[in-house]
């Protein structure tokens, strides 16, 4: 027989059983619930006539992640793991804003941050190739760190130079007013975003705006490149994987038939 942490770790955490699947589809919807609720009151008319159901089925549904947030640190062996974990942090994160609204008005808006919540369909669903792959884009972003890094950091300089280039080009009128101001103005055309709250007016400066305009192009294409390049040095994701979560170190994405974690060595359950 199990202990009731281990019974409701792997109701909690993992979805490999129907209890398991039951509990976190029920949370899927509730996530969902309460992040429409946030968008109706925002609607003044809603508001205005259905304002106290809204809070009040805001404030449920809050108890109950609030509770289940504290049975996830119950049933683990080291629930820092947890908190410090991306998937901790939002499930504190979904909470406080409720609590905080107490104090600060409005901030209880922030509750839209539980739509978060529903990457964890991936893991619900046992779409563990797809989780493998975000795994394969993850080291692939990471291994790329330092060469984006560079990249960046050129880019930066050249934006520099080009926006002191125009600020020495254009009249104030045109709005290049200070060379930050002007740095702004590069950067934004380099990316293509293209605001148009500055425009150059001067014939060279025109010229040298076309330029930038070309080259961002070209620009942004070399990041991706780069992560390419570090995802195709990776193998592909071989097996299969399960939703079993470790009791110590909360590591998940086990291959099937695992009997140890693969992170700390601790013996699965189930």
């Amino acid at each position: 027989m199990k202990n009731w942490k281990a019974h409701w770790h792997e109701i909690i955490f993992e979805a490999d059983t129907k209890e398991g699947k039951l509990f976190d589809v029920i949370l899927l919807w509730m996530i969902v619930i309460s992040v429409v609720l946030v968008m109706l009151e925002s609607v003044d008319t809603l508001n205005q006539h259905f304002g106290f159901f809204f809070n009040n089925l805001e404030w449920f549904i809050t108890i109950l992640f609030s509770i289940e947030y504290i049975m996830r640190i119950l049933v683990l062996k080291k629930p820092i793991k947890y908190v410090l974990s991306f998937y901790g942090i939002i499930d504190l994160l979904s909470i406080i804003p409720k609590y905080l609204s107490l104090f600060i008005a409005g901030s209880h808006a922030l509750i839209a941050l539980r739509s978060l919540r529903l990457l964890r369909m991936f893991r619900i669903l046992k779409l563990g190739t797809y989780v493998g792959e975000s795994n394969k884009l993850m080291s692939a972003l990471v291994a790329s760190r330092t060469k984006i890094s560079v990249f960046l950091f050129a880019i930066l300089i050249l934006c520099t130079i080009l926006g002191t280039v125009m600020y020495l080009i254009e009249d104030r009128s045109s709005g290049f007013t200070s060379i930050p101001r002007s740095i702004y103005w590069a950067i934004v055309t380099m990316t293509t975003v293209g605001y148009g709250d500055i425009a150059p007016q001067t014939i060279a400066g025109q010229f040298i705006a076309s330029i930038v305009m070309i080259l961002g192009y070209g620009i942004i294409a070399i990041p991706t490149g780069i992560v390419s390049s570090e995802i195709a040095k990776q193998g592909s994701v071989k097996g299969t994987l399960n939703t079993q979560s470790c009791p110590n170190c909360s590591a998940e994405n086990h291959a099937d038939f695992a009997k140890f974690c693969y992170r700390c060595g601790e013996r699965l359950e189930g």
